[in-house]
């Protein structure tokens, strides 16, 4: 009941915004942490009772979420959220790698000092989640350290590309980065990004920003 009420609270703050776009926000925040898994059936009328909405924006919020390729829309039957093949989570990251390179250089190239610094502290916030054994604290800032890449590249189509490909492996991503051998394994990689970006080498930090999720994908496979 307590975390019914701070989700209608959360929504009522943030009201001046189309009410759609909030519930929107909402469930995909849900499913993306596992909240509603995938496979699962969306209960229109349980989500508008828990979400404080009638069931049109829950509805038309589900619409928005089955173009980013998150939930599917079984005809006379319902929403599920996608629970993807093994084979459709390897070319995600095969698709992943080659325009992580793409941003990393595009990035190394710009001689962004401020964003490379940021990186920089992102690694190390990342190191000490590692070693406080917190590992949805490592998740985030590891969500956080590809997005500002991303968003400071200055490529705005390979972001967004990077971003909704991104959305589609987040929960199978949990189970790759699981474990503190699999968490310095990644971070030592963003450090090696990091420091390319921030020499300005492009063609380092292109093949590095590729191999990293070439290397991510190797670690899904051997969990399988």
């Amino acid at each position: 009941m307590e975390m019914r009420q701070d989700i209608r609270d959360s929504l009522a703050r943030r009201r001046q915004r189309p009410l759609v776009l909030e519930v929107r926000d909402e469930l995909e925040r849900m499913i993306l942490h596992g909240e509603i898994p995938g496979g699962e059936r969306l209960n229109e009328a349980a989500l508008a009772e828990q979400l404080g909405v009638s069931r049109g924006p829950v509805r038309e919020a589900a619409r928005s979420l089955e173009r980013e390729g998150l939930v599917r829309t079984v005809a006379n039957d319902g929403v599920y959220v996608r629970s993807l093949s093994v084979d459709e989570v390897l070319e995600l990251y095969d698709l992943r790698a080659k325009i992580a390179g793409y941003l990393c250089g595009r990035l190394a190239a710009r001689g962004d000092a401020q964003t490379a610094a940021r990186l920089t502290e992102d690694v190390a916030q990342m190191h000490d989640a590692i070693a406080a054994g917190d590992e949805p604290r490592y998740f985030e800032l590891n969500l956080s350290f590809h997005d500002r890449i991303a968003a400071a590249a200055g490529a705005e189509r390979a972001r967004t590309l990077y971003v909704a490909l991104g959305k589609e492996v987040r929960l199978m991503r949990r189970r790759v980065l699981s474990g503190a051998a699999s968490l310095r394994t990644s971070n030592a990689e963003h450090g090696q990004i990091a420091a390319a970006i921030a020499a300005g080498d492009a063609a380092r930090a292109q093949a590095l920003g590729a191999a990293h999720h070439e290397n991510a994908k190797k670690r899904l496979l051997e969990t399988l």
